[in-house]
Order: C-alpha cells, then structure tokens, then sequence
C-alpha cells in the first residue's frame, strides 16, 4: 500500500514498523501481514499439492503463512525471503518455536536477483507482496528461473481496476497508507507472465470476498478493536488506521482494488 502515485519506487526497508505490525496482526491475526489467515492461504493453494516440496515464500513477513505451508499443506522444504531484517528475525523465532526451524527457514535479501541457483524451487509461493516491486515481468522472469521445469508459481496480490491516472480516492488510500504500492492490473499481470515464459495462467478476482471483509474489519477497528489499538498505538494512531480502513472500503467498493490469486506453470 504506497505513499506514491507512480508505479516505479522501489519497496523500502523498514515500512512495517512495530505499530504497523501490531495493527496488521490485530486485524488479520497473530504472524499475518495480510488477510484471510489460514482459510485464505488454503484457498490460493486449491488444487495444487505441496507434499514434500521446496517452497520458496516471497515476502515471508512475520512467517505465520510458511508455519502453515510446512505445518498443514506439508512442503518439505520452505524458504521464507523478504527485505526488512526485524520481520525474517521474527519469522525465526516463530518457526522455531513451531519446532520447525529444521524445515522452515527465512533469509534477508536485497532487490534484484534471488541467492538462489536455477531450478531450485518446485512452488514459488507469494501472498500480496509482490505489489510492492515496480517491474512485474522481471520479479517474474526471477521466478521462473529458480522453478524447475513443470514448477509452478502460486501467489495472490493486490491489484487494481483498470490502467490509467488513480484516481483522489485511490491517492487518499495510498497517502493513508503510508507503505510502497506498485499496481498492476489484471491484464498487465498476465502479460507479464507470459512475457516471463510461463503458462497455464489462472487468475482468479477475489475483490467480492475482501470487500465484504474489509467492511467487517473496519466496523470492528471503529468499535470493538478500537481500545486495544489506543491501548497498542495511541489515540491519534489509532485513530489514523480506522480512517484508513474506511478508505480501503472506498476503493474495494469502486472497484480500484482488486486483490487476485494468481497461478502459472513454468513449461
């Protein structure tokens, strides 16, 4: 979610601070930076298995989401990456209290190429975070290169309704927002699958679902949730993060944005 209009800044390290942690995790639950917890994972990974396979998680986060792909989806392997140093920290400490610091790993990483060899990964998994990188068709050329053959990339995003100027609504989101946005939509998703090499794509507009959630989660952060944010981030920004919530809403519900499940075949 972006403090820019333009779809070429880079992510920078350190948006998710402890207050951002702590809002995210009241709202979407313990170890998540983004929604639908353990159900929506389930629903991503429809129809594909992971049993005994090495998974690459891009934008590991807090790590809730890899315990869950190694704990209930059963990936042999999972190696969770992401830019900011405190999140893989934490995502340690998680997988090692799971007792799966054998099976589960996360990694500090750079923009740019992954520290990974060619055909490395049988899944490259990613939940929403690959809206934060400004070149879709190079992230996913990376992708691509460290899936083996037949491997596949499973992922969801935030994308957005149509290709032109934002509209206020949508700047006032990303002003509120206050975290690196790089949208694109869901033809410029798929063009830049396929212009990576891969095939068999399936894209699937989850909007109807979030926008029905995120009415709920913002009538609870104005009322229910609202003394334990004063109490976790004070009043004033406590205060900020229900009137962003209630932008979200807005935009979810002019159809501006488009959270996606996406799934592709390296051939």
């Amino acid at each position: 979610m972006n403090r820019h209009n333009e779809q070429d800044k880079p992510a920078q390290v350190g948006e998710y601070d402890e207050g951002m942690q702590a809002l995210l995790q009241i709202v979407w639950g313990d170890g998540f930076l983004s929604p639908g917890g353990a159900a929506e994972v389930a629903r991503v990974l429809e129809g594909v298995d992971l049993r005994g396979r090495r998974v690459l998680d891009i934008g590991c986060g807090l790590g809730g989401i890899d315990v869950l792909l190694a704990r209930d989806h059963h990936a042999g392997s999972v190696v969770g990456i992401d830019l900011e140093p405190g999140l893989v920290q934490r995502a340690r400490e998680r997988f090692a209290a799971a007792g799966l610091a054998g099976t589960i790993d996360a990694q500090v990483v750079v923009p740019g190429p992954f520290p990974f060899a060619d055909g490395s990964f049988d899944v490259v998994f990613s939940k929403d975070s690959l809206v934060q990188i400004p070149d879709k068709r190079a992230i996913f050329a990376e992708v691509l290169r460290v899936l083996r053959p037949g491997g596949l990339l499973v992922m969801s995003d935030w994308l957005r309704g149509g290709e032109g100027a934002y509209s206020p609504q949508m700047l006032e989101f990303f002003r509120l927002e206050g975290i690196t946005y790089n949208m694109a939509s869901i033809g410029q998703s798929r063009a830049a699958l396929e212009a990576a090499g891969f095939e068999d794509i399936q894209i699937r507009d989850r909007n109807e679902w979030y926008r029905a959630l995120a009415v709920r989660e913002h009538a609870s952060l104005a009322g229910e949730w609202y003394p334990t944010l004063v109490e976790r981030l004070g009043e004033e920004r406590a205060c900020h993060f229900v009137v962003n919530w209630r932008q979200l809403v807005i935009v979810l519900e002019r159809g501006e944005l488009r959270p996606a499940h996406l799934k592709a075949r390296k051939p």
